[in-house]
């Protein structure tokens, strides 16, 4: 629950800011009524394909069996871990510029081919958004049944109820709440999702490696543990349950899970330090 709402929450909030900055530009214009009615034609449209692109997913998810959906639902979660680094990668490198980007490709759009170029803009703004809150949800999800699917899936709504609120409170008290520490923050706790999302698909590759003819060390690596802390901070309930879900916490986690953990943030690091850190954008 608590993976889900905050996927919808952190996604949503992005596609509301992008919302909100053509929705400005618009009304700023001659034909801004018009062009409003394109704004948000757009908007459905990209909504349509990322549902569109959940029904495929889904779709493919429950066509496969045995090993092929394993390694399709751990396909979809490495995937959903790259994205997250990626989106935390360009945010630090475009944010400052991600207003005056939009409102640059807005006039572009309008000057080529009038609504229908903020439509495009719009539709592909939100779209993005959207496809990258249906592949995180898969990622993170695909695992559960029952109740616990239904407890996913209250969080995806309470995180987009949360994303209202929290687009007003930005509005209300942008003097008191900075936007650039807003957004660091939840990039930081994205970076930690992640991580758990690559553990993830990293387990789910390592239980098919074991169903197969291997060397001996590869057995070792992959199916041993190094240590058992569960006694102390059990990954299954609780604060280690809540941490493996969000940062790939393992109380019993074999050579392969800590090397690839290790590497991950060793990686995500050094790549992130040669990045210059920018304001994130501001709807003032």
């Amino acid at each position: 629950m608590n993976q889900s709402m905050f996927i919808v929450w952190r996604e949503s909030v992005e596609a509301l800011l992008v919302i909100g900055i053509l929705q400005a530009w618009a009304s700023q214009q001659s034909q801004g009524s018009r062009l409003l009615k394109y704004l948000w034609a757009g908007v459905v449209l990209g909504l349509m394909l990322s549902g569109l692109l959940a029904v495929l997913i889904l779709f493919a998810g429950d066509a496969m069996s045995g090993s092929g959906s394993e390694w399709f639902q751990a396909a979809l979660a490495l995937v959903a871990s790259l994205l997250i680094v990626q989106m935390v990668g360009w945010m630090h490198r475009h944010g400052r510029r991600l207003k005056h980007d939009l409102r640059r490709h807005a006039d572009s759009h309008l000057a080529r081919r009038g609504g229908v170029g903020l439509l495009l803009l719009a539709m592909l703004a939100v779209s993005r958004e959207g496809s990258e809150t249906v592949v995180f949800l898969y990622g993170a999800g695909a695992r559960l049944r029952g109740p616990q699917l239904g407890l996913f899936a209250m969080g995806g709504v309470l995180g987009l109820v949360l994303s209202g609120l929290t687009i007003g409170l930005l509005h209300s008290t942008h003097r008191f709440i900075s936007l650039q520490r807003f957004f660091a923050i939840s990039e930081a706790v994205l970076l930690l999702l992640g991580a758990a999302l690559l553990i993830s698909g990293i387990e789910r590759i390592s239980g098919q490696l074991l169903a197969l003819d291997l060397p001996e060390m590869v057995y070792s690596s992959v199916g041993e543990a190094l240590w058992d802390s569960s006694a102390g901070l059990s990954d299954s309930y609780g604060l280690g349950g809540f941490l493996a879900g969000f940062t790939g916490y393992r109380s019993t986690p074999s050579g392969l899970t800590l090397l690839v953990w290790v590497g991950y943030w060793l990686t995500v690091g050094g790549w992130l330090r040669r990045r210059t850190p920018d304001n994130v954008p501001c709807l003032n």
